[in-house]
């Protein structure tokens, strides 16, 4: 397989600097400026400046170095999204170390998995969170490769440090640039969301995030203005990458708070005077929501942009009429950031018909499908925002490429007629209806329109006599639902009657990844589809 980073290089896609190099030069020339501001959930706020980050990321690192911590080791953090997360991250890079951030939501099974394939040295957690003693569970794990586990808060297992205490702790040791890790390096261990079975974890270095993270600023128009809160955790690509990263790159400031609230989020976007605004549709419903109770003074919002999960046409509306903005529509995966948006060019209600072009580098291939007349076919990748691999599972990854690098992302798209995409589901989310592909995306949009319906997934189950029987499961608004109601709704939006569901399925919720992707694998499951 071809090597394309002197390409990436010679376009300027690839760097010879680092997010460090970001951070001092910051810190040199804008020493004040606020890089981010952080909410507790008990109400607490933190604003830190570019210089204050750069002296907790060197302590920070002097501290990694003093329990030993040497190049190329792995440090597994599982936090929420407070202050602390950040310096540590950067650290990781400052002494050669690998940075794998473990979602707060992660039990046994998953910890378990990621801790031993990583086999991770130090591991940050917490005493508790959400009622479960997560430093217990680590700890009561079998994993020799481990040797130190840091708790946050109390109580905390005998065999552990207290990460408050290492934080305090005083150091005599200076990190050297000799064990920095330079920009192609391994640097960041991300573990998928796992809508179709067990995470992997995706290996980026910092040049593959500033990919990303440059071509997205530059598609959107950003600079060191931006101020930006990104909803998803920042142990996710979405916060990390992109709520993290882009305001580094550019001087700006990241918003963040420990439990999602979407009030809270407009009154800190009131207060500091947020720029872009990004979630996917559940957190966008929970702002809209909030402006309409109680109408902030947004005059500083410019971007409200979605991504994760497909946006229902309801919802650009709703931000048009709310915010008086556009929705601006993204597409992307753990494996390679934001590939594809639209852009401030676009018509004005154009993220609820497309998922954008693709940012400075990426390329794109559609390879048709059988059995589609809708122009919809398995959509590959390839560019300079690609991540090197699956850790420690090169055959996985290797599996999912072709002779030339293209990547298969295992989704569908179509051309959307202006040089992007519009994704049209998941490969493994076709149903087959008799003899035909039913297309799922387009349904659940027309499905979404309905005005009893709030959140709406459809699903193939096994049927003997039609293959595959297709299944809405349905969020309702709390009016009653019937199948015979959904019905009508299809025939006057003339859908073709091979497409509509054929059994109604209503929920309280819906299973969820933490980025908003409903988890159709436990639909599937629950309802008898295996």
């Amino acid at each position: 397989m071809a090597d394309w980073s002197h390409e990436y290089r010679r376009h300027g896609w690839w760097r010879e600097e680092t997010f460090l190099d970001d951070l001092r030069r910051h810190a040199r020339e804008r020493p004040a400026a606020t890089a981010l501001i952080g909410h507790r959930a008990d109400g607490a706020l933190g604003l830190v400046s570019y210089a204050d980050l750069l002296a907790d990321t060197d302590r920070y690192a002097a501290r990694l170095l003093d329990i030993g911590v040497e190049p190329g080791d792995v440090i597994a953090v599982q936090l929420p999204d407070w202050y602390e997360f950040v310096p540590l991250a950067l650290a990781c890079a400052r002494v050669g170390a690998r940075f794998c951030p473990l979602m707060p939501i992660y039990r046994q099974y998953e910890l378990s998995h990621i801790l031993a394939l990583t086999e991770a040295k130090v591991c940050v957690t917490m005493a508790e969170w959400d009622g479960d003693r997560l430093a217990e569970i680590v700890t009561g794990l079998d994993l020799p490769h481990l040797e130190h586990v840091l708790v946050a808060g109390e109580p905390r297992p005998a065999e552990t440090a207290s990460f408050e205490d290492f934080l305090e702790g005083r150091s005599d040791t200076t990190p050297t640039s000799e064990v920095e890790l330079a920009p192609d390096d391994p640097y960041l261990i991300l573990f998928t969301s796992g809508t179709t079975g067990e995470p992997k974890g995706v290996l980026h270095s910092q040049n593959t995030l500033y990919a990303s993270a440059r071509g997205f600023a530059d598609a959107m128009g950003l600079d060191s203005g931006l101020v930006m809160e990104v909803a998803h955790v920042n142990t996710h690509m979405s916060g990390f990458a992109m709520g993290l990263m882009v305001p580094l790159l550019l001087g700006g400031t990241a918003v963040f708070q420990e439990r999602w609230d979407g009030g809270v989020a407009l009154d800190l976007a009131q207060e500091h005077g947020l720029t872009l605004f990004y979630g996917a549709a559940p957190f966008l419903t929970d702002v809209l929501d909030g402006q309409r109770e109680r109408p902030r003074d947004l005059r500083s919002l410019r971007w409200v942009v979605t991504g994760s999960a497909q946006v229902p046409p309801r919802i650009v509306d709703e931000v048009q009429d709310v915010f008086g903005l556009p929705t601006y529509s993204l597409w992307g995966m753990t494996e390679n950031g934001p590939v594809t948006v639209t852009r401030p060019d676009d018509p004005p209600d154009w993220g609820a018909h497309s998922d954008g072009r693709p940012i400075e580098g990426m390329k794109l291939r559609i390879d048709p499908l059988k059995g589609r007349d809708d122009g919809a076919g398995r959509l590959w990748v390839r560019g300079p925002a690609q991540c090197l691999g699956y850790f420690r599972r090169d055959e996985l990854y290797e599996a999912e490429l072709d002779g030339d690098g293209w990547f298969d992302t295992g989704d569908l798209a179509r051309d959307d007629g202006r040089g992007g995409i519009r994704i049209a589901g998941r490969a493994k989310d076709i149903i087959m209806y008799k003899s035909l592909n039913v297309p799922v995306t387009e349904v659940e949009a027309v499905l979404g329109r309905h005005p009893k319906v709030r959140e709406v997934a459809v699903v193939g189950i096994p049927h003997p006599e039609v293959l595959e029987e297709v299944c809405a499961v349905v969020l309702a608004t709390g009016e009653p639902l019937t199948l015979d109601e959904l019905h009508e709704h299809m025939r006057a939006s003339g859908v073709n009657d091979w497409f509509w569901p054929r059994r109604l399925e209503i929920v309280e919720r819906m299973p969820k990844t933490v980025t908003g992707k409903i988890r159709k694998v436990e639909l599937r499951r629950r309802y008898g589809g295996g």
